[in-house]
């Protein structure tokens, strides 16, 4: 094609993509518009993923802030229990106490109203509010305080996201009984996730040595749900914006998971992490394993019994050859635009550990993907 044919073609083209709006297209836009304007409020929520990371001190340490550089600030909802440094920073500030109602405590919407400040802090949205209150929970009180006007920042632990409820009790053991829905963590304006330092070593008996590796299990997967609830509101703004600005989405999938099958995977905990990125991010998981051309039938039955459980969850199962099970992995996460590597390990003993690995030449060929390792 000659140059001028092509610069007429791509003219034409974007003539075509830059076409005027329909009627039902501007009208869409304008209905985004006064449903945004409708709700006048501005909501921010501080996001953590375990007891002590220190989201209620950020927290208020945002409202001393802003109290010192003149903005009306009230605290409207607090903690039952708060640690020192919580309780001076409350000193500084301006607090509508809890009213009592029933034996229970509950937010003054009333009172927080009739003040009318710029911006009310909630510590805490996961409660429900005792019997006979216009409000059930908490977060619905914050709803109301939005629809006034004022603006809302609040704090919450993932733990406490409804939708989450399964996953959360079985990552710690402990039943859930007061929540905030998705729904309403995805209205927010803005997010913030409240990281936790790293557990420092120190001397340790055998004991509490392997409860603190359990701990540190336990924190890592919170974090990522917490991080996959972020992302999730962030996506959610985009496509507010969008739609409010009558622009047409075209994502594509963005992150490509693959699951790496061995007979002794641990592919139930792998699956389930890879389909949580998966949702989070309108991911793909794929599930690979390399033919083994001498594999015992033991190992085979296991194999084909982690399979089984990959199929069973809808995942896409491929089968490569390769006479290096790594680089074969590697070809095909290439080929296909894999962003994350899921595999199992072992720790290996004696002079195995000298020689490189699998896993070793995953991580150091892998250029431009995550590697995550799970425990066989």
């Amino acid at each position: 094609m000659c140059p001028a044919l092509l610069f007429g073609w791509k003219v034409g083209r974007m003539a075509h993509e830059l076409r005027r709006k329909t009627p039902e297209e501007c009208m869409l836009e304008v209905q985004a518009e006064e449903a945004a304007l409708a709700r006048k409020g501005h909501l921010k929520i501080f996001l953590g993923y375990a007891s002590g990371v220190g989201k209620s001190y950020r927290m208020l340490d945002e409202a001393r802030r802003r109290r010192e550089r003149g903005q009306d600030v009230v605290v409207g909802a607090i903690q039952p229990q708060v640690p020192h440094e919580v309780e001076a920073l409350l000193r500084k500030l301006e607090v509508i106490p809890l009213k009592n109602v029933a034996g229970g405590t509950a937010i003054d919407v009333d009172a927080v109203i009739r003040r009318h400040p710029a911006v009310c802090f909630v510590d805490g949205l996961a409660y429900n509010n005792p019997p006979g209150l216009r409000n059930p929970t908490r977060w619905q009180d914050v709803q109301e305080l939005l629809a006034a006007g004022i603006k809302v920042i609040a704090s919450i632990n993932v733990q406490y996201v409804a939708e989450l409820k399964d996953r959360i009790e079985a990552i710690t053991g402990k039943r859930i009984t007061e929540t905030v829905p998705t729904s309403f963590i995805k209205s927010a304006d803005e997010i913030e996730v409240v990281d936790a330092p790293p557990i420092e070593p120190t001397e340790w008996s055998l004991e509490e040595e392997a409860e603190t590796l359990r701990r540190k299990e336990r924190i890592a997967k919170l974090r990522e749900l917490a991080l996959l609830v972020a992302a999730d509101v962030v996506d959610h703004q985009l496509n507010e914006y969008l739609e409010c600005h009558g622009i047409r989405q075209h994502f594509g999938t963005y992150e490509r998971i693959l699951v790496c099958v061995t007979p002794r995977a641990n592919i139930q905990e792998m699956l389930e992490e890879a389909q949580a990125v998966a949702e989070g991010f309108h991911g793909e998981v794929i599930v690979a394993y390399v033919k083994q051309p001498e594999i015992s039938s033991e190992n085979q039955s296991a194999l084909d019994a982690r399979l089984a459980v990959a199929s069973a969850a809808g995942a896409r199962i491929e089968i490569l050859e390769g006479e290096d099970p790594a680089h074969a992995l590697l070809d095909f996460a290439r080929s296909r635009g894999i962003t994350q590597l899921f595999v199992g390990h072992s720790q290996r003993g004696g002079l195995a550990r000298l020689r490189a690995s699998p896993l070793d030449k995953l991580i150091w060929e892998g250029h431009g993907m995550d590697v995550r390792v799970f425990p066989q």
